[in-house]
């Protein structure tokens, strides 16, 4: 009967749990991006950290705030470049958008007209610029919820660096696995968003570059722009960077420079549509070797639950998935299955052992 009475009153307490959990995330949900950025960057500055800390000693908060001044210039760096090269062409647009209808109808007219083709009815182009147009304010509006988590993230990340060695221990003492399976969780983790979390920005910032010099050198205008946004679509799977090159090559032949437009589609397709694959093969492996499957699928389902911040997390899950299968087989099924999980190192160690590592 006692047994009984405890395994009620253990199911109430779980079910509370799992109540405040889902609670607590429903109304933090807006601001999970700078969760999970925090995250992120505390696994990204752990082991430097660290190292400041028991090797260097240097002082736990000095540390902390020298991490949260670099991500400051690190995330400022592209903040700067956008509203210096897009924010002109948004106000421009939201000024007079009835002559940059003019100009972009205009301009797939000539397209079309050129090509035998008739692309888009007038009617649907209508209706696509309209929306463009009344989508461009909501874009700038959700500037504050951007600020918001981004001040969320640095403020977490600075507690997490200060008691990070004491998170660790009560997560890893609360986890319901088996120590080299919780193990197995912290190895998967660090692997996955290490590869993306730097992988990712690089080789999007290694194609920005590559096309901005074709733009430049096959004299398109405004080159700047384009190479940024260029980059900046590279974080996206299947489209990427041709959703940015195709309209700037298709616009080339229209204005009737064809040995310019014929020059940038090969140098777009030969040169910036495989310098994402070469990046891959040799970035991707060095940092984490992570399958471009679970990349690409990641990705489109991070996209959809956490924004932006998704290229992370989203690859981060389907890893999750197929971690969790072998701990599942490992803990209710074949424990056999656990002699390949003794060779990863404890997440328990001391960070002065990692340090000393280094």
């Amino acid at each position: 009967m006692p047994s009984f009475n405890n395994r009620i009153r253990q199911v109430l307490i779980l079910g509370i749990l799992l109540l405040l959990i889902f609670v607590i995330i429903k109304e933090l949900f807006s601001f999970l991006p700078g969760i999970l950025g925090a995250i992120t960057f505390y696994i990204l500055s752990r082991r430097q950290y660290f190292i400041f800390i028991y090797k260097k000693n240097m002082k736990k908060a000095r540390a902390a705030w020298l991490f949260i001044l670099f991500y400051l210039v690190l995330i400022g760096i592209p903040f700067y470049l956008a509203i210096t090269l897009i924010s002109p062409k948004i106000n421009a647009v939201l000024a007079n958008p009835t002559e940059v209808m003019q100009k972009v109808q205009e301009s797939i007219n000539v397209i079309q007209d050129r090509v035998g083709v008739k692309l888009v009815s007038q009617e649907s182009l209508s209706k696509s610029l309209n929306a463009v147009i009344d989508f461009l304010p909501g874009m700038l509006n959700s500037t504050a919820m951007l600020v918001t988590n981004l001040a969320i993230m640095l403020f977490l990340l600075y507690f997490m660096l200060i008691n990070g060695r004491d998170l660790e221990k009560y997560l890893n003492r609360i986890t319901p696995l088996k120590q080299q399976n919780i193990n197995k969780l912290a190895a998967e983790t660090k692997r996955v968003v290490k590869a993306n979390a730097l992988g990712i920005p690089l080789i999007s910032i290694i194609q920005g570059i590559v096309a901005t010099i074709g733009y430049l050198i096959f004299g398109v205008s405004d080159w700047g722009l384009w190479g940024f946004l260029t980059g900046v679509f590279a974080f996206f799977p299947v489209v990427g960077t041709a959703i940015v090159w195709i309209p700037l090559v298709a616009f080339t032949f229209a204005t009737g420079e064809t040995w310019q437009g014929l020059g940038l589609l090969l140098y777009s397709v030969i040169i910036t549509g495989n310098v994402d694959y070469v990046a891959r093969v040799s970035l991707l492996k060095r940092l984490g070797d992570v399958h471009p499957v679970i990349t690409i699928l990641g990705v489109l389902v991070g996209l959809n639950l956490f924004g932006f911040i998704g290229l992370v997390f989203g690859p981060l899950l389907i890893s999750y998935l197929l971690v969790l299968f072998e701990i599942y087989m490992n803990e209710f099924v074949d424990p056999e299955l656990s002699s390949d999980l003794d060779a990863i190192k404890p997440v328990t160690e001391s960070p002065d052992e990692d340090a000393k590592k280094e």
